[in-house]
């Protein structure tokens, strides 16, 4: 399973965890990812990271840290502090997978997500990146769109709006892109839904027949 980002991120990188979680007490991890998902989409996240707190010690995953999930979700309530100290557990587990050798798209991902989380912009777009040229849409047209909105996340966590909805328009007319529910839902987003062209992509979405261009906005 490799990683998706973005308004989808969530969403199938909870099978993904599933899928790479460590043995021991997998159920009772995959009901909690279950339950702290259902709940940020809710906007409850106090109460979704209290259910992150609840994962057995030895349910971990090297490609997609629970850490990661958890620095968001503390991004979203502005809790700076405990949100740096989550993507800084979740950076040094990524950043150990890939010195040991794992140059897999899906890390480099999630690593820019996390340096996104951590405010180190340059990096976190280099590492974006290097991910979408690792697993661009014309090698795989199932996990390429992934990286890509992955790419538009980081974007827009990093204040560079005109990219990332560039990525976003694009996103929304491939098949394995983001869809328009996901953008609605997901706080991943939140980060552009001050500016015009958010609700404007989405109008223009819903549209049949109408071909997307953010330069009509």
């Amino acid at each position: 399973h490799r990683i998706a980002a973005g308004p989808r991120w969530i969403q199938r990188s909870r099978a993904g965890i599933m899928a790479h979680i460590q043995p021991g007490a997998a159920s009772d991890a995959e009901g909690m990812v279950g339950r702290a998902y259902l709940l940020m989409l809710q906007r409850k996240f106090h109460a979704a990271v209290a259910v992150l707190k609840q994962l057995p010690g030895d349910a971990r995953s090297d490609e997609k840290p629970k850490e990661y999930l958890e620095g968001a979700l503390y991004t979203f309530v502005n809790d700076k502090e405990h949100a740096r100290s989550a993507f800084q557990r979740a950076r040094s587990i990524l950043e150990k997978a890939i010195q040991e050798g794992s140059d897999d798209a899906s890390r480099h991902m999630m690593l820019g997500m996390v340096l996104a989380g951590l405010g180190e912009k340059d990096a976190a777009i280099a590492e974006g990146k290097r991910a979408v040229a690792l697993l661009p849409e014309s090698q795989d047209a199932l996990d390429g769109p992934k990286m890509t909105l992955a790419l538009a996340q980081i974007y827009a966590w990093t204040g560079e709006n005109d990219a990332a909805f560039e990525l976003l328009e694009r996103s929304l007319i491939t098949p394995a892109g983001v869809t328009v529910s996901s953008l609605k839902l997901n706080p991943i987003g939140d980060p552009l839904r001050a500016d015009a062209r958010f609700q404007a992509l989405i109008d223009i979405a819903q549209k049949p027949n109408i071909e997307l261009s953010m330069n009509c906005r």
